[in-house]
């Protein structure tokens, strides 16, 4: 919000300030933030968590009696990803535009019913959605490719940190790329 403010005021901008931070943050800025620190911190912890298992031959446990270990313990998890990660991306873009109201009224930049009047008419319902479709399927990603990873853990104690640094890296590109793709859908959606 404060080098936006500068930047913009040096083209006679600076009103459109908290249009632009409230639609960045709701259609890229939100949802890919969300999901990498989402990717970080469960996608991780499910694929250790999976891999540590295969480790100890937990997973063959679940084969011997009959069950299959994706159903039970890969579905659940990806199902858990893809409904929270929307409800995650939703709160951060709350805590994002929060974040630059309070700036603003620090500043003194702005006033608050201002602030508030840009950020609901620059909104439309398309960005909305497409923060939240955005949230789905990057949690869906973040859900299959920590699951996927997991499973496929050497039968190595240090086999399983390398899964956890794995997951990440191809979460954080898999995200990249979906949301370079999905941004690409809602343009064309949008008529730009």
């Amino acid at each position: 919000m404060l080098q936006t403010t500068v930047v913009l005021a040096r083209y006679g901008a600076k009103g459109q300030v908290s249009a632009m931070l409230a639609v960045s943050f709701v259609r890229e800025i939100g949802p890919v933030f969300a999901s990498i620190m989402f990717a970080g911190r469960v996608g991780t912890g499910i694929s250790a968590e999976i891999g540590s298992m295969v480790v100890t031959e937990q997973i063959d446990a679940y084969r011997a009696f009959g069950a299959d270990p994706v159903a039970l313990l890969g579905a659940p998890r990806i199902l858990a990803c893809t409904v929270m990660l929307p409800a995650l991306t939703a709160i951060g873009c709350v805590v994002g535009i929060t974040s630059g109201y309070l700036v603003g009224l620090l500043e003194g930049t702005i006033t608050p019913q201002w602030f508030l009047n840009e950020v609901f008419d620059s909104l439309q319902v398309l960005d909305i959605v497409a923060c939240l479709v955005k949230g789905t399927l990057f949690g869906l990603v973040v859900g299959l490719v920590a699951t996927f990873t997991g499973f496929r853990v050497p039968r190595a104690t240090e086999a399983v940190g390398a899964a956890t640094t794995t997951t990440m890296v191809r979460c954080v590109i898999a995200i990249l790329v979906a949301d370079v793709v999905l941004t690409k859908f809602f343009l064309l959606l949008e008529g730009a």
